[in-house]
């Protein structure tokens, strides 16, 4: 029982850290409006996470983890690559457009914690390291080309996308990106001697 107990408590701490920090910014939210709002005592945060920097930590792993089932989700649809690639595009508009959107949760941690050295910073670096080689490993079988600079391409459209979608229109922002992910596509299939299967 206070095992389950503990879980929960774990649980209801970081579902509320990461609302808070996603729609009002890291450094914004204290301890104590988390603790508040989750309704524990701060020895049970801390019990769980030593610091605030491991919520926050904690926080961007949930977030990875969740874009690692989704992308995982659609990799084991057994789809030709390229439209693998379409769908992640898809996923990633769908996001933009989505209620209460306010942009990458991991371009807006980094924004906060510039220092490379820094714990944060290095989580956010390893979950962009993992999407670029996704998309780079599922362009190797589109087109016969070396895949490094359409990943990149890829990744860069996919950054303004999601900085851009809660400036402007994001229909408009949304239309613009998957456009730019299809001409990747097309220029991947058309530039080499043909597509590969995946």
């Amino acid at each position: 029982m206070a095992r389950g107990q503990v879980s929960e408590a774990r649980s209801r701490l970081l579902e509320t850290a990461t609302r808070l920090f996603y729609t009002e910014g890291i450094h914004s939210v204290g301890i104590d409006r988390i603790v508040a709002e989750a309704k524990v005592t701060r020895a049970t945060l801390y019990r769980h996470f030593p610091g605030k920097e491991d919520l926050v930590i904690a926080y961007l792993q949930a977030v990875h983890r969740l874009d690692r089932e989704q992308v995982g989700k659609v990799l084991d649809s057994g789809r030709p690559a390229a439209d693998i690639l379409r769908a992640i595009a898809e996923s990633i508009a769908d996001g933009i457009r989505s209620a209460g959107f306010r942009g990458c949760a991991f371009l807006n941690a980094v924004a906060e914690y510039p220092d490379p050295d820094h714990p944060v910073h290095k989580a956010v670096l390893a979950h962009r390291a993992w999407f670029l080689r996704t998309i780079t490993d599922l362009l190797a079988h589109v087109g016969d080309t070396p895949p490094e600079l359409a990943g990149r391409h890829f990744v860069m459209l996919r950054d303004g996308a999601m900085a851009e979608g809660c400036l402007s229109d994001p229909a408009e922002v949304c239309e613009t990106f998957l456009r730019g992910v299809d001409g990747i596509l097309q220029h991947r299939s058309t530039s080499g001697s043909g597509t590969k299967t995946a």
